[in-house]
C-alpha cells in the first residue's frame, strides 16, 4: 500500500482541480443571490479559474524545473487551500473573484508538475497503472463535481463548495511532504513577457466579450478592451517569435496535425461545456430544481463521456484520429442543437437528449487528442505540446463562457424588451445571474403573471441563442479539425504526458 502513496498525494490534487471547474456551477444562484452580484460578475467566477490556468500551466512548468517540483507543487496546494477558505470567507463578490484567480494560480502549479511526480514515482508496468489510475481518478471526479456542490448547497451552504478543499488539501499536502523527494533543479530561464501579455491577451479578450454582453459593442469599454487585447496578443507574437526560450514554440503550430488537435481541444470545452452555468441557472432559478437536484440532471453527460472514453481508450489503435475527433466534434455541436427543444415551460427532461449526445462526442473525442497532438510533434517537444493543448482547453472554456454568456444576455434582453418589460437589460442580467424569484417578487401583484411568463420566454430565447452558437462551433470546428486531421496517423502510444485529463468537464 506505500507504493501507491505518491499516487493518492498526486491524485488528491487532481480531484480538487477538476471538481473546482464543476462544483460552483451548482452554486451560482446562491452566490448570486448571497452577494448581489450581476450576470458579468458570475460570469468571471467561472472564467477567472480558467484564464489562470490557462495563462500560468506553461511557466508553472518551468518554474518547477527551475525550483523543484515538489516543492511547486506543495505550493500550488497550500496557495489553492489557502484561497478556497478566502473564497467561501468572501462577503463581496470582487473577493470570491479575487480568490477564484489565486486558485487558478495554485491549480496552475499543481497540474504543472502531476505528470512529473508519477514519472518520478512509478517505472514500468507500476507507471501505466498509475496513470490508468490517476486518470479514472480524474474522470471521475470531474463527473461527480456538480452533485457534491449540490449536496454541500443543499445541506450546508455554497461557502462549503471552496471549505470542502481545505481538508484534502492538508491531507495531500502531508502525504506530499513525507513521499516526494526534491528532483534536481535545472536552470530554466522563464519567458516573464511572453507570460505577461500572453495573459494580458486573454484576459482583456475575455472582459471584452462579458462587458459587450452587459453594454454591446456600441459601448468604449468594450471595444477598447478588445484593441488592447489584440495589441498584446500581437506583442506576445512577436516576443515569441524572438525570444530564445519562448513560452510557446510558435513554429509548433506550422503542423497542421498539431494545430488541428489544439483547435479541437477549445472546440470541445467551449461547445460542450460554456452553457453549463447557463443550464445550471435555468434549472434552478426556472424550473424550480434544487442545487442537489441539478448536479443530478447534469450528471448523465458526465457519466456517458466517462464510459465511452474509458471503453474507447484501448480500442482506437489503429484508428485515423480524425475520425474520432471529427465526430466526437460533430456530436457535440449536435447535442448542442438538440437542446433547442427547451421551450418557457420545460422540465430538465427537454436537455436530456442533447446532454447524452454531448457526453458521448465528448468521450469519443477525448481520448485520442492529447496523442494526436504528440504524435506531430518532437519528442523533445511533447511536454510543451501537452501545455499547449490544455492551455487550449482552459481559453476555450474560458472564451466559451464568455461568448455564450454574452450571447444568451443580448437575446434575454431582446426578448423582454419586445415583451414591454421596464428596464429589460437590468432583469435579464439578475435573471442569468439566478435571481428569477427575486425579479418576480418586486413586481407588482397585477403584472405578476406577465412578467414571470416573459421571464421564462426569456430565459428559453438566451438559452437557444447559446445554444445555436455551441451547436454552429461543435458542427463548424469537426469540419475544420477532420480536415487539419486527415494526414495524422493512427492513435499511437502516446508518451506519458497524453495521459494528463482534461481539466474542463461538466
Amino acid at each position: 500500500m506505500r507504493k501507491w502513496t505518491p499516487l493518492l498525494a498526486v491524485c488528491l490534487g487532481t480531484f480538487m482541480l477538476l471538481i473546482d471547474v464543476t462544483i460552483v456551477n451548482v452554486a451560482l444562484p446562491d452566490i448570486t443571490r448571497d452577494l448581489e452580484a450581476s450576470f458579468s460578475q458570475v460570469q468571471w467566477v467561472i472564467d477567472i479559474y480558467a484564464l489562470s490556468l490557462a495563462a500560468l500551466m506553461l511557466g508553472a512548468g518551468g518554474l518547477a524545473d527551475a525550483l523543484g517540483r515538489r516543492r511547486i507543487y506543495l505550493a500550488g496546494l497550500t496557495v489553492f487551500a489557502l484561497a478556497s477558505v478566502a473564497c467561501g470567507l468572501s462577503q463581496d463578490i470582487t473577493v470570491l473573484i479575487i480568490g477564484r484567480a489565486v486558485q487558478g494560480i495554485g491549480g496552475a502549479a499543481m497540474f504543472a508538475t502531476t505528470v512529473a511526480l508519477i514519472n518520478v514515482s512509478y517505472s514500468g508496468r507500476d507507471r501505466g497503472t498509475a496513470y490508468g489510475i490517476w486518470g479514472a481518478v480524474a474522470g471521475a471526479s470531474a463527473g461527480v463535481g456538480s452533485v457534491i456542490g449540490g449536496v454541500l448547497t443543499d445541506l450546508l451552504s455554497w461557502r462549503w463548495a471552496f471549505w470542502v478543499n481545505l481538508p484534502v488539501s492538508v491531507l495531500a499536502i502531508a502525504l506530499s511532504i513525507a513521499v516526494f523527494a526534491d528532483a534536481e533543479r535545472r536552470r530554466v530561464r522563464l519567458d516573464v513577457p511572453g507570460m505577461v501579455t500572453f495573459t494580458a491577451a486573454a484576459g482583456l479578450i475575455t472582459y471584452a466579450i462579458i462587458e459587450a454582453g452587459e453594454s454591446s459593442w456600441t459601448s468604449r469599454t468594450p471595444v477598447v478592451s478588445a484593441v488592447l487585447g489584440l495589441l498584446a496578443l500581437a506583442a506576445f507574437v512577436l516576443l515569441e517569435r524572438r525570444a530564445e526560450h519562448p513560452l510557446i514554440d510558435l513554429t509548433l503550430l506550422r503542423s497542421p496535425v498539431f494545430t488541428g488537435a489544439v483547435l479541437a481541444a477549445a472546440v470541445l470545452s467551449s461547445a460542450a461545456f460554456g452553457s453549463s452555468a447557463l443550464v445550471s441557472i435555468w434549472l434552478q432559478s426556472v424550473v424550480g430544481l434544487s442545487p442537489l437536484q441539478t448536479g443530478l440532471a447534469l450528471l448523465p453527460m458526465s457519466v456517458v463521456a466517462f464510459a465511452v472514453a474509458g471503453f474507447l481508450s484501448s480500442r482506437l489503435h489503429g484508428v485515423p484520429v480524425a475520425r474520432p475527433i471529427g465526430a466526437g466534434l460533430f456530436l457535440i455541436g449536435c447535442g448542442s442543437l438538440l437542446m433547442l427543444f427547451v421551450r418557457a415551460g420545460s422540465s430538465w427532461t427537454a436537455l436530456l437528449a442533447g446532454l447524452l449526445v454531448v457526453g458521448l462526442g465528448v468521450g469519443l473525442a477525448t481520448p485520442p487528442l492529447t496523442a494526436a497532438a504528440l504524435s506531430a510533434v518532437p519528442v523533445q517537444r511533447s511536454g510543451m505540446a501537452s501545455g499547449v493543448l490544455n492551455t487550449s482547453r482552459q481559453l476555450g472554456l474560458a472564451f466559451g463562457v464568455a461568448v455564450l454568456g454574452s450571447v444568451f444576455a443580448s437575446r434575454a434582453a431582446s426578448t423582454l424588451r419586445d415583451a414591454g418589460v421596464p428596464s429589460a437589460d437590468d432583469v435579464a442580467s439578475a435573471v442569468a445571474g439566478g435571481q428569477t424569484q427575486v425579479v418576480l417578487a418586486k413586481a407588482p401583484a397585477a403584472f405578476h403573471d406577465q412578467l414571470r411568463t416573459a421571464v421564462h420566454e426569456a430565459f428559453a430565447s438566451g438559452l437557444h441563442g447559446a445554444f445555436v452558437i455551441a451547436g454552429g462551433v461543435g458542427v463548424v470546428g469537426a469540419l475544420v479539425v477532420f480536415a487539419l486531421l486527415r494526414r495524422a496517423p493512427s492513435e499511437p502510444d502516446a508518451p506519458a504526458p497524453a495521459a494528463e485529463p482534461a481539466v474542463v468537464r461538466s
